[in-house]
């Protein structure tokens, strides 16, 4: 057994008691409550449903929309209590604690469309062009400071140099 914990520390009612209590305290914490609420709110952007939206019929066309579901969250729970030793008046220290948060971030785009007819199934992408501008105009930015980089020839000489 380890030589820092004492092997009778649980032996006493009292201190069984005062592990009960604190138990208690962390079973009705608000802020644990806070944090299971957006836990549970950011699990059900992952269901079916989030990803599949409703069939439309046109005709003898069955039309099915999807989705891409991103989901990025964090959170953080605390808790404390405490007593000090009694002071020259007899009075003991107390103490105290509680905290938490959470917080995220549920995003969604459309990727596809399932497209059901009497010549069989298939699946039209969704080309969102303003992401693939961007994407270009960001490569183009790192290219363009790359070469200028390397066509820079004072700074190509001070590095050999060292200075």
């Amino acid at each position: 057994m380890d030589d820092d914990f004492p092997e009778d520390m649980l032996d006493d009612d009292e201190d069984l008691d005062m592990l009960d209590d604190d138990l208690d305290m962390l079973t009705g914490d608000p802020a644990l409550d806070i944090v299971q609420n957006t836990m549970e709110t950011f699990f059900s952007a992952a269901r079916v449903e989030a990803v599949y939206g409703e069939p439309v019929e046109n005709g003898d066309h069955l039309i099915i929309p999807t989705a891409e579901i991103l989901s990025a969250m964090g959170f953080g729970a605390g808790t404390g209590f405490g007593t000090g030793p009694e002071d020259e008046d007899g009075s003991t220290g107390s103490g105290g604690g509680s905290g938490g948060g959470g917080g995220g971030r549920v995003l969604s785009r459309p990727v596809a469309v399932v497209i059901a007819s009497p010549e069989g199934v298939r699946v039209e992408p969704v080309i969102d062009l303003t992401k693939i501008a961007l994407a270009a105009l960001t490569a183009g930015g790192f290219m363009a400071a790359m070469v200028m980089g390397i066509l820079n020839p004072r700074k190509a000489l001070r590095s050999m140099r060292g200075s």
